[in-house]
């Protein structure tokens, strides 16, 4: 016999499924901020460095980020695989990021035709899934890292290839870097 719930129970309820759904999504999400922030800031700042000992090819640097894709397929794949919880607030986080690489993949490839300036059109797109991430989270770094990334576009609109990757390097700690280790720290707090 099915018990009827008081309005408080219910209320009760759904908003323990909401905490509930909001801790899956947000999470240890950091890994994969953490991983990709480095990795690309990295990858930045090495071609820029590069680039400034006038060594040959330093957009070669980039093939670092092939093991980065690998560990941070496996880890996504992992996470799915056992977690408890598939909330709808997830599987949107998961989505939004997926459409943000599959159009920074349409960036990469249209780098001849937008003469190379592609850091500042991926700054672009990292921010709004920031934007949109820290939206559906609730967590106020995102927001404010979206922010940041989005001034780092403007900045790199105004300057030279080479230096685009400066800026890049540096609004990705600030803006995806911090958010992700704000995101850890949060995390451990509430285990």
């Amino acid at each position: 016999m099915e018990k009827n719930l008081t309005t408080t129970e219910s209320l009760a309820i759904i908003t323990e499924m909401i905490s509930k759904a909001k801790r899956e999504t947000s999470g240890d999400g950091s890994f994969q901020l953490l991983l990709w922030g480095w990795a690309v800031s990295l990858c930045n700042l090495g071609q820029y460095i590069l680039h400034k000992l006038e060594m040959e090819r330093p957009y070669l640097i980039w093939l670092g980020l092939v093991p980065v894709i690998f560990l941070s397929a496996r880890w996504g794949y992992m996470k799915a695989k056992n977690s408890q919880i598939k909330s709808h607030l997830g599987k949107m986080v998961g989505r939004i990021w997926i459409a943000v690489f599959a159009a920074i993949i349409v960036v990469l490839s249209a780098m001849p035709i937008l003469g190379f300036n592609h850091n500042p059109v991926i700054l672009l797109l990292v921010a709004i899934g920031m934007y949109a991430t820290g939206s559906i989270i609730r967590v106020p770094p995102f927001a404010y890292g979206s922010v940041v990334l989005g001034i780092g576009a403007i900045i790199a609109f105004q300057l030279p290839v080479v230096e685009q990757n400066l800026v890049a390097a540096i609004a990705i700690i600030l803006g995806y870097l911090v958010p992700g280790y704000y995101l850890k720290n949060s995390y451990r707090e509430r285990i």
